[in-house]
């Protein structure tokens, strides 16, 4: 029987966590957290926690004293080795505004951990490159709140649809000025000889923790890395293109529509900034 820890304790997996007036799933309101732990350890870790924690605080959501990262972590572990898969996990860390009325929380927030074994895919890079397309049924705001890892997951769970019915492997979701955010569950990249390109925050994509991580290592190698806009166009112009997140690091696009691209620089990339982190 697979376990959850709800706030401080574990309970058995089957049985109901939450209330019918949870704000998470009522509004939306509530961030969460998708980590990797590799060995009993999560993958960079701090990052994980630095996101989550700036967002609570953009958000105002109150945090009980019992809530410190240090602690989390503590759990996270402990739950892993109760499920038996500390050795590789996938890890939702979900934490959500306290009980209250219809648009504010009046207690301490609340906050839900799970795992599950990962499969060893994750920790390389896909032999076959990945099918995409662009859904252009919704476009996503460009402020501070689009960066943020939401528990209102509505855009991206009908781009993830919209993928599904057209039989390819994701999709890119565009923003209102008409540019590339980023895909249904990854940052984007776009790669030509040695420029890297990916959408700023500005663009209104999600603060992608491997997002993070290869702009601070890409700035400082041989490459050159830039954030800023991305356009269709640079999709038809440009030789590689890359998804990153935090379960399978780096995969790479081998078709938009009637372009085709490489992965002889994102192979490079992989083996040289991502694949490390799993050793």
């Amino acid at each position: 029987m697979n376990h959850v820890y709800v706030n401080g304790k574990i309970v058995n997996g089957d049985k109901p966590v939450l209330t019918a007036d949870n704000r998470s799933y009522r509004y939306g309101d509530g961030l969460f957290e998708t980590m990797k732990m590799i060995n009993g350890k999560i993958v960079l870790e701090k990052l994980h926690f630095e996101r989550l924690l700036n967002g609570l605080r953009q958000l105002k959501i109150k945090l009980p004293s019992l809530f410190k990262a240090k602690n989390v972590s503590a759990d996270i572990l402990e739950l892993c080795k109760k499920n038996k898969c500390e050795g590789l996990a996938r890890i939702r860390l979900s934490v959500f505004r306290g009980q209250g009325g219809l648009y504010d929380g009046n207690e301490d927030a609340g906050w839900l951990i799970e795992c599950r074994a990962a499969d060893e895919s994750v920790n390389q890079i896909n032999k076959k490159g990945l099918l995409i397309d662009l859904y252009s049924g919704m476009q996503k705001t460009c402020d501070a709140f689009s960066n943020l890892k939401s528990a209102n997951f509505l855009p991206y769970t009908m781009a993830a649809q919209f993928a599904k019915e057209q039989k390819v492997d994701d999709c890119l979701v565009g923003n209102i000025k008409g540019q590339i955010a980023d895909a249904t569950i990854a940052n984007i990249f776009l790669v030509k000889n040695k420029l890297v390109i990916t959408p700023a925050l500005t663009e209104g994509c999600v603060a992608g923790v491997m997002r993070r991580y290869l702009i601070d290592k890409l700035s400082k190698s041989a490459f050159e890395m830039r954030e800023g806009v991305v356009t269709k166009n640079d999709l038809e112009t440009f030789d590689e293109v890359f998804f990153t997140n935090a379960m399978y690091g780096m995969r790479w696009v081998g078709q938009f529509r009637d372009k085709n691209y490489a992965n002889t620089q994102t192979s490079k990339i992989y083996k040289e900034l991502v694949e490390p982190l799993y050793c």
